[in-house]
């Protein structure tokens, strides 16, 4: 008969097979298999420490494979072992759940195998975790050599291994007050948060306890790291302005955005992919922001004539490589490639020339970024400044993880006059 929790571990290694695929994000894939096996919220949560922390420390859990068997595996087994080997030497659970409920998630044939290796693995603990220190910090944090390579020489190796220890760790959950929602009718009184508030945000807070499931389906509040304020608070959107979210989806900028403007009736917020425009329409409505208009448009692309000369201020928070939350898209340093940020440059470049003409005379574009990387950030900026002696730089912020504890972020504020912040 299978181990109580046989499906959990199983769920595991499927999701792993589905994310060595491709086709799917780590975030996703938890919903996913725990919806596939009606898992209770305990076993949702197991699933989710076994997923990202074999995703987190993946580099480091092949090492300890290579040391605890030779020759080759099959990707499955691998996988199986992967697990095995995050309950065992990274989550620290009780060494018979691990072995025992994990070796039924293999197929029969190698389930001795599988059995051996975390045996193995069971008494040879002490020196796998002892020897950690002779391997190289990449290695040691699982971050991919040209990654950890390229930090070292933006911000010296001390900071890089912070910041790698920061990518391995389980993320804080934040969230934000909502000024646009309403009181309950019944009282007149706004609820009780459960959480502690974040210094120099205002109305951000740090979740303590359990998700307030509730307080999100009323509005009431929007879970968000205290990094995104950054962007909307250099725009600085005054009641009345036009403005523009250009790359909106899911909202949650767009839904700060309306909370500064004291409405969204003057907001436009549009996304280049369609099918993402219906979760931030529900997003602005549960936020008591509908008045927004919301339109589907691709910014690589020429805007529209009818925009031009059009907004007070304009946001363009584009795709980047997401280098600044690795803490919580725990599969990016896997996903992404060092071409890939030249890419992404050219698409940023293409989104900030082609929302240019969309500004009024005296407005400001504020580009943003999750990424740390000085060519989407400064360099990205500097080029377009460059290009465009008639702008300025009027400001610029970033977050950097080891620095100020949140997700990383970066914003510049550009235009043709001086800044009022």
């Amino acid at each position: 008969m299978p181990a109580k929790n046989f499906h959990v571990r199983q769920a595991a290694v499927s999701a792993l097979h589905a994310w060595a695929q491709g086709h799917d994000y780590a975030e996703s894939l938890i919903e996913r298999h725990a919806q596939r096996r009606k898992l209770s919220s305990p076993d949702r949560g197991l699933l989710q420490a076994i997923l990202f922390g074999v995703l987190r420390h993946r580099r480091l859990i092949d090492h300890w494979i290579s040391k605890l068997r030779d020759g080759k595996l099959d990707p499955e087994t691998r996988d199986v072992l992967r697990v095995g080997l995050c309950q065992l030497l990274i989550l620290g659970l009780p060494d018979h759940a691990a072995v025992n409920e994990t070796v039924e998630a293999g197929k029969a044939n190698v389930r001795n195998l599988i059995n051996a290796v975390l045996r193995r693995a069971t008494t040879s603990r002490k020196r796998l975790l002892d020897d950690i220190g002779d391997l190289t910090p990449a290695v040691v944090h699982s971050h991919p050599d040209w990654l950890y390579n390229r930090w070292k020489a933006a911000f010296g190796k001390a900071n890089t291994l912070a910041l790698m220890e920061w990518n391995n760790q389980p993320a804080e959950t934040f969230f934000r007050r909502n000024p646009l929602a309403t009181a309950p009718a019944s009282t007149g009184v706004p609820p009780t948060l459960p959480g502690t508030p974040v210094a120099n945000a205002p109305e951000f807070f740090k979740l303590e306890g359990h998700l307030p499931t509730a307080l999100l389906a009323a509005g009431a509040i929007y879970i968000q790291d205290p990094a995104t304020r950054h962007a909307v608070e250099l725009l600085d959107p005054q009641p009345g302005e036009r403005i523009l979210d250009a790359c909106a989806a899911p909202g949650g900028k767009a839904f700060l955005i309306a909370a500064a403007l004291g409405s969204a009736a003057t907001l436009v917020c549009t996304d280049s992919n369609e099918k993402r425009l219906p979760r931030l329409r529900q997003n602005l409505e549960r936020l008591n922001a509908a008045e927004a208009t919301i339109a589907v448009h691709d910014w690589t692309q020429p805007a529209p004539p009818a925009w031009h000369n059009s907004f007070d201020g304009i946001l363009l928070d584009v795709p980047c490589s997401n280098t600044g939350v690795i803490r919580r898209r725990v599969d990016v340093r896997w996903r992404l490639q060092a071409p890939d940020i030249d890419a992404l440059v050219r698409t940023q470049r293409l989104i900030l020339e082609n929302a240019l003409p969309c500004l009024k005379p005296g407005g400001r574009i504020v580009y943003s970024t999750c990424s740390l990387e000085p060519a989407e950030n400064l360099g990205q900026i500097e080029a377009f400044l460059a290009a465009h002696p008639e702008l300025t730089l009027q400001a610029t912020r970033d977050a950097l993880p080891f620095r100020d504890h949140t997700d990383g972020a970066f914003a510049a504020r550009v235009g043709a006059q001086s800044s009022r912040l």
